[in-house]
């Protein structure tokens, strides 16, 4: 499928230009235009476009630093997190979990923390960093993550699951034929993953993290594209933990998907 023009769009890019455009087009009318004008007894004759600029820069500017350096918005597009989250929730990211970056080149300004295995974590896709995945943290640096027949062992200790429940869709309340929902603890915190019990497994291997990189991996086991596919995700690519679901709107909204926290 081809990608559209909004899709190519850098907006981190065009928020940033625009901010620094609208605050020089202010500032030069400030110090050079506006004191003229006054002197001439016309201050309150402010041109449309510098009016346009002083109601502009605020906005760009209160947008560009909550989304560069507290939280940003983000839809899922895919399923490979089911039934963590679904195709068509919009979820909000705290940027501040994994360190403060300047926008555009990503360079960590500020160190203020670093994923702990089982967050949800939102970062640039290591094979085209336009792209931004979104998955579950497994492997931190140095781990050794073993995934076979559905098992997963961190370190030599096995990850535990229990429970095995039909899975119903919240879109349509329907049971997803061969689907089935379990509970897994890895680390301290506890989510549930999905599996096709029908189907062969997928991603087997051993992976050896290395020092700098986390192995990431997606709650829908039999039908992710993660880390057991294409590898680590390096340090400097990471962009903030998921934290909690806004709204969902994919055709319908699910009410009961609004305001509740990712876990």
């Amino acid at each position: 499928m081809q990608s559209s023009w909004i899709d190519k769009l850098n907006f981190p890019l065009v928020l940033v230009l625009a901010t620094a455009i609208t605050g020089l087009i202010w500032l030069i009318d400030a110090l050079a235009f506006a004191p003229k004008r006054r002197a001439a007894g016309r201050g309150e004759h402010v041109p449309i476009m510098v009016e346009y600029v002083q109601s502009f820069f605020p906005v760009f500017l209160v947008v560009l630093v909550l989304r560069s350096f507290l939280f940003e918005p983000f839809r899922i597009p895919s399923g490979s997190m089911i039934p963590t989250l679904l195709v068509g929730d919009f979820i909000l990211v705290n940027k501040f979990s994994y360190g403060v970056r300047l926008p555009i080149v990503h360079t960590k300004i500020l160190d203020t923390g670093s994923p702990e295995r089982g967050d949800v974590a939102v970062f640039r896709f290591p094979d085209n960093p336009r792209l931004d995945y979104i998955k579950r943290v497994v492997g931190l640096p140095g781990d050794e993550v073993q995934y076979s027949d559905r098992t997963l062992t961190v370190n030599g200790e096995l990850v535990d699951t229990d429970g095995e429940t039909p899975y119903v869709s919240p879109i349509n309340d329907q049971l997803v034929r061969g689907a089935v929902v379990r509970n897994e603890l890895l680390g301290d915190q506890s989510h549930t993953i999905l599996e096709y019990g029908g189907e062969r497994p997928k991603g087997s291997g051993t992976f050896t993290v290395p020092e700098g990189h986390y192995f990431m991996v997606g709650d829908n086991r039999d039908r992710s594209n993660d880390g057991r596919f294409w590898g680590f995700v390096p340090e400097e690519n990471l962009v903030g933990k998921a934290r909690f679901i806004w709204m969902h709107w994919n055709g319908g909204v699910i009410w009961s998907r609004l305001a509740s926290s990712i876990k």
